[in-house]
């Protein structure tokens, strides 16, 4: 028994945490589950509750679970990967998954899975190495990832604090709305919080939200920076076809492949 459970764990740790082109399939496996939950879950975010179908949520929620399962037996150290950020967001995922049989306004946690999204070492290790086209859109691709985790996740918190308080919030795509025009300051007006609590969540969206929605957004559009550290000064950032540091001038020396003059 203790033989079979060591050969196991020795498995899942080389399809979890191995370098063979078996365990870059299987890493690239979950990336692609990862991603279909995603949908999965805005999707169903914007559905009615009557159109809702638990089952399915039951389904991602057991398989989830596997993953999850499968990732702590396998690692080194387990109560270090159970303490994980991202093993933390996930036990949360599966919990609200369940919790919608019984109140559904939890449901709408399930965006904090795309917290997840690219975050895993190994993947993004992998992906640099696969794909040209990610190494040099990286910074863009996680600002563009937070900036959709953060909207989203700011909506299921105005849906979940507000559906049973606003008569204006009668779905997560009403919340989604409110949210989208109070951190672009567009403030229509046709939807406002007549509760405290709700009131005092708006002053946090726009205080804190708006400049984080609008660090980014810049993030994602203005050219991006390669890093680099200079030996000198230590500026870590420096424009693709720089040769001397912004800051203290050192010549620098910044790998290309022939695509900058």
């Amino acid at each position: 028994m203790e033989k079979a459970t060591n050969s196991l764990r020795k498995r899942l740790h080389g399809l979890y945490y191995g370098n063979s082109r078996t365990a870059q399939f299987w890493r690239y496996g979950l990336l692609i589950f990862d991603i279909a939950t995603i949908v999965y879950f805005i999707i169903s975010s914007l559905l009615e509750p009557d159109a809702h179908n638990h089952t399915i949520d039951l389904v991602v929620a057991g398989l989830l679970s596997l993953d999850y399962v499968a990732r702590i037996f396998a690692a080194a150290r387990p109560l270090k990967e159970v303490l994980t950020f991202s093993s933390l967001m996930d036990v949360v995922v599966i919990a609200s998954l369940i919790a919608t049989i019984l109140a559904e306004n939890l449901g709408f946690l399930r965006v904090v899975r795309m917290l997840r999204l690219l975050r895993s070492y190994h993947l993004l290790r992998e992906l640099r190495n696969a794909s040209k086209w990610f190494r040099t859109n990286e910074e863009i691709i996680q600002s563009a990832i937070n900036l959709v985790v953060f909207i989203f996740v700011v909506t299921a918190l105005v849906f979940v604090v507000e559906d049973d308080q606003n008569p204006d919030i009668n779905s997560y795509l009403d919340a989604l709305y409110f949210t989208v025009a109070t951190l672009t300051t567009t403030g229509f007006g046709d939807i406002t919080m007549t509760d405290t609590v709700g009131r005092l969540m708006t002053v946090v969206i726009m205080i804190f939200g708006v400049a984080l929605f609008l660090r980014l957004v810049q993030t994602i559009f203005r050219p991006t920076k390669v890093i680099l550290p200079c030996p000198d000064c230590g500026l870590n950032r420096h424009d693709p076809d720089a040769v001397h540091c912004k800051h203290c001038g050192l010549l620098l020396n910044i790998p290309t492949e022939g695509e900058w003059s």
